[in-house]
């Protein structure tokens, strides 16, 4: 008798455990935070002390604000997660 059966049966009934999300989340909030700090260097190489005499620039950041704000409020909040994650690791790891 030839039954039916799905290759992975586990995989539909699969509930994402908390232990395993905290790894994925923390390499994400890793990557955003170098990503952030790799973008800032090199737009501060790019625009160096040049821009701060151009008007546009001061128009730009004074519409831009708002954006800014918020853009900083996300990366705090990845920079504090990725730390306390990381010292919580550090903490429950066997040393």
């Amino acid at each position: 008798m030839n039954i039916l059966r799905p290759l992975s049966p586990h995989l539909p009934i699969y509930k994402p455990q908390l232990t395993s999300t905290f790894p994925i989340s923390h390499r994400i909030s890793g990557a955003f935070l170098a990503t952030i700090v790799l973008v800032f260097y090199l737009l501060c190489l790019k625009m160096g002390l040049i821009c701060f005499t151009y008007e546009n620039f001061y128009q730009f950041r004074f519409y831009s604000s708002k954006l800014i704000l918020i853009f900083v409020e996300i990366t705090a909040l990845a920079l504090s997660y990725h730390l306390y994650n990381g010292v919580r690791h550090l903490i429950n790891s066997k040393i």
